[in-house]
C-alpha cells in the first residue's frame, strides 16, 4: 500500500512521533487581522489521528 501524498504534504512528523499540521482559516482574509491573531494562526498544531487511519494513509511516514 502506498503513502497518501496529500496527507504527507500537509503534515510534519516530529522527532517524538507527533504529527503537526497548519491551523485552519489562514489562507486568505488575514490583512485585517491583528498581529497577535496572525502569529497565533502561523503556529502549527498537533494533529490527532487514530492508529487505524495512520496505518492506512501514512504507511512510510
Amino acid at each position: 500500500m502506498k503513502t497518501n501524498k496529500s496527507y504527507t504534504k500537509r503534515l510534519k512528523l516530529t522527532k517524538s512521533g507527533k504529527l503537526l499540521a497548519r491551523k485552519s482559516g489562514q489562507n486568505h482574509f488575514n490583512a485585517k487581522e491583528r498581529h497577535a491573531v496572525k502569529s497565533v494562526k502561523n503556529r502549527d498544531t498537533e494533529f490527532h489521528m487514530s492508529n487505524k487511519s495512520r496505518s492506512r494513509y501514512l504507511v512510510n511516514f
